[in-house]
């Protein structure tokens, strides 16, 4: 049994360890990092799971990001403990986070990974938007409103 909440300033290191876990060491070099780098992540979307003792299982973040003048929130990363996987949790993860975000007025939301995984928590592959290199543009997929929403991905404001 896994309890979702959404993250605490407190709760940052052991997520920090958990993506290091989870990911390639260098993960930070990624050219999506670039648009993280100075904002902080949407504390009240970005999310964790426990279990019934309190140890972190799973993390989902959610990043501001500009494409023109449209606002959307960059997903990633999303990890599930490697002892935990295959459990459905990460699929919770995306489930309860993305409804959340539409819940909460956000319109987009944007990632980059493999469109026949995300394709079944409806991300389709966008046309237009271009994240910075050298991401593949095959893997820039969204979700909700990108009717008219093209352009660069920029970092968002202050």
């Amino acid at each position: 049994m896994y309890t979702l909440r959404p993250e605490r300033a407190e709760d940052w290191w052991a997520v920090e360890a958990l993506y290091d876990l989870c990911f390639a060491p260098g993960r930070e070099a990624l050219s999506s990092y670039r648009l993280r780098d100075g904002v902080a992540p949407v504390l009240g979307l970005s999310t964790i799971a426990v279990d019934d003792l309190g140890i972190l299982a799973g993390a989902i973040r959610f990043w501001p990001v500009q494409i023109g003048s449209a606002k959307a929130l960059l997903l990633g990363p999303i990890a599930v403990h490697p002892t935990r996987q295959g459990e459905g949790l990460g699929g919770a993860l995306m489930h309860d986070t993305c409804d959340r975000a539409f819940d909460l007025g956000w319109e987009r939301v944007l990632l980059v990974g493999d469109a026949p995984y995300y394709s079944r928590f409806g991300f389709e592959k966008l046309y237009g938007v271009d994240m910075p290199p050298p991401t593949n543009p095959e893997r820039i997929l969204g979700r909700g409103d990108w009717h008219r929403v093209s352009g660069e991905v920029r970092r968002a404001g202050p």
